[in-house]
């Protein structure tokens, strides 16, 4: 029997309902539903253990195609199961079976919570743009709303930041002292802790250079507009991606030429979110090419499924520039904000990991 989270379980909801709609709305920055821009689904791929399956819309029907026979289901068995299906996601906790929908699932050959897939990508849509009056295919990574919050970025040793204690040389025993803080937010009175004995910290490099690497590809000055990002959610109450880069735009700790009011922290947290959201990973190497090629499908909390698409770039950066936080993960396991000592100098790591809100 098949088990799953809210989150897994979202992925079959979204194909469902999207298999009933006919159709994918666009969403805008702030999660509402743009009605004047949807987009005609021609088909929806799903990549199974057995095999492709295509569910082809004809009409009232979906024709599925890519078994041992071709099967026609009407549309609004689609639309009735999606509703059984949000209503027991919603209700459910943990892991949870649900063998009604499972029979169904069955029925049309969809035998997996989550589809086989190497890339971002959880589900390949072939839609129709009827602006340019194109069909394309494209994969499209899905982010619910019904459980708990996603991660954009995970965290790991991988996102990790050096910064060097500055203009204060610890003892061996004020090290101690400082590493052994364990308050609730231990890592920020930590660095606190060192400003009070009059010490600083400043940005050396990242842990890992393939992940330091990746953002000079997107923008050369990028470590150091995310370090200074990291440093400011470690030092202040702030944590959304919005208010942190608000934040370092007036700061301006790289000293942009501002006369003219340019964006340039905006514009590069942008495109870095859109990177990350497509297929930019801290532990490989980036080459620029896009995983999810369609972009993020959301699943809200009313049962809507939200396009944001490539197509509207703008749409999607401002989605993902203002639903975005940063979190603080595992300090233990990710080994990261204690003082340690290299050839005589004192460091301080810090890491990035960023959260839908």
């Amino acid at each position: 029997m098949l088990s799953g989270n809210k989150g897994e379980w979202s992925e079959i909801y979204a194909l469902f309902k999207l298999l009933g709609d006919k159709q994918l709305f666009a969403g805008d920055a702030d999660l509402n539903k743009v009605e004047e821009l949807f987009y005609p689904i021609i088909k929806i791929i799903r990549n199974e253990s057995g095999g492709n399956f295509e569910y082809e819309i004809n009409g009232d029907l979906v024709i599925i195609s890519g078994g041992k026979e071709q099967l026609r289901i009407p549309v609004k068995t689609f639309t009735e199961q999606s509703v059984k299906l949000l209503a027991t996601i919603k209700a459910s906790n943990g892991a949870f079976s649900i063998p009604e929908i499972e029979t169904f699932m069955n029925s049309i050959n969809c035998n997996s919570l989550k589809a086989k897939s190497t890339s971002k990508s959880d589900i390949q849509i072939v839609i129709h743009d009827q602006r340019i009056n194109q069909t394309a295919e494209l994969g499209f990574s899905i982010k619910s709303q019904l459980g708990g919050q996603a991660t954009l970025l995970n965290a790991g040793k991988t996102t990790n930041f050096i910064y060097q204690v500055s203009d204060f040389q610890p003892t061996e025993n004020q090290t101690k002292s400082i590493n052994e803080i364990d308050t609730k937010s231990k890592i920020k009175d930590r660095i606190e802790n060192i400003k009070q004995l009059g010490g600083n910290i400043n940005y050396v490099s990242l842990e890992q250079d393939i992940f330091k690497n990746n953002l000079v590809l997107i923008d050369s000055l990028l470590p150091n507009i995310l370090a200074e990002i990291v440093k400011t959610f470690y030092t202040s109450s702030l944590s959304s991606i919005k208010d942190l880069t608000d934040n370092i735009n007036k700061t301006n700790p790289l000293n942009y030429d501002n006369q003219f009011a340019h964006t340039f922290y905006e514009y590069k947290i942008k495109r870095f979110l859109t990177d990350v959201a497509l297929g930019m990973t801290p532990s490989k190497v980036w080459n620029g090419i896009y995983d999810a090629t369609g972009g993020y499908l959301i699943v809200k909390e009313n049962g809507d499924v939200l396009c944001y698409h490539i197509y509207n770039r703008n749409q999607f950066e401002d989605y993902l520039f203002q639903n975005t936080k940063l979190e603080t993960a595992s300090s233990s396991r990710h080994e990261f904000g204690k003082i340690y000592s290299e050839d005589g100098k004192s460091y301080f790591k810090l890491n990035l990991q960023i959260r839908f809100k």
